[in-house]
């Protein structure tokens, strides 16, 4: 009997310490694609009236959580009975990314097709600013589903030979560090000025640490969600990228004199604007279908 429960226990350990070795290995492969998912989400989590960026970062954190319970099942069960099915939705999310990424630069390019609606939304009435606020929310929790999928698949590649147990317990680490952390740094980042704020407040002196730490988070948090948003962009590009060139034979070795990055950049680059062409040439055909002018 005692010769059993140390058996037992003895497994346990073995396991916590695959576990242990596998989780380091997995968040190593997946550190890059947790950078991009931080600076895409903080960019679609800004740009809320402060009292709503907590409720609306809340909304976005608990979709990525059930993301991942959505995600983590199906990755699993499609890794052990139909995995050209994974490489197919990675390939899909891959588009998706690549043409949320191009539209971007081409709205910055074009922003007339989009001043008319930056006029309207000066004068929304509360149901228009909820309005607003589940449709950002939604289009944060689609971007983050298929970030969360190529994390999770990522991190499963790292332990395909591990036993299942192993397969299990590390890519649901990685999933939960992926919302507990991201999300988390994203809470802090867009509550800067408040803290800023509290702290010039609380300052009693003309010119003291306290006060000028909180100059600095106020200056700081304009800049940091202007180069997030430039980041997200190019992160969205270089993931959907690295989609297509790891998954694609035909774009393996793409541009081989320049460094990998700089090519998955320019793959998504390529494939997003084909996609936001196709999309733009869609919604006119339907307009013409449908009689609008």
């Amino acid at each position: 009997m005692a010769s059993g429960i140390f058996a037992i226990l003895d497994d346990i350990a073995v396991l916590l310490d695959d576990v242990a070795v596998m989780s380091k290995v997995a968040a190593k492969k997946t550190a890059g694609i947790l950078g991009d998912d931080l600076a895409v989400n903080a960019e679609k989590a800004s740009g809320f009236a402060s009292s709503r960026e907590i409720p609306v970062l809340w909304a976005i954190t608990k979709g990525s959580f059930i993301n991942k319970l959505i995600i983590l099942p199906i990755a699993f069960l499609l890794s052990a009975f139909i995995p050209i099915a994974v490489t197919i939705i990675l390939l899909l999310g891959g588009l998706y990314l690549a043409y949320e990424g191009a539209e971007k630069i081409y709205e910055f390019i074009f922003p007339q097709a989009h001043s008319k609606k930056e006029k309207v939304d000066v004068e929304m009435s509360e149901a228009e600013i909820l309005a607003y606020e589940n449709e950002r929310v939604k289009s944060a929790i689609v971007t983050d589903f298929i970030l969360s999928l190529e994390i999770v698949i990522i991190a499963l590649g790292t332990v395909l030979t591990q036993p299942l147990a192993t397969q299990i317990i590390v890519v649901s680490i990685i999933a939960l560090l992926a919302t507990v952390g991201v999300y988390g740094i994203v809470a802090l980042i867009v509550r800067m000025d408040e803290v800023g704020y509290k702290l010039i407040k609380s300052s009693r002196e003309g010119k003291s640490f306290k006060k000028s730490f909180g100059l600095f988070l106020v200056q700081a948090l304009p800049v940091i969600i202007k180069s997030l948003s430039v980041i997200g962009t190019i992160a969205l590009l270089l993931v959907a990228g690295g989609i297509f060139v790891h998954n694609v034979d035909y774009f393996h070795g793409f541009l081989p004199t320049l460094p990998s990055f700089v090519g998955e950049f320019i793959v998504g680059l390529i494939i997003g604007f084909i996609c936001l062409l196709v999309v733009i040439g869609a919604k006119k055909l339907w307009k013409v279908i449908k009689g609008d002018k």
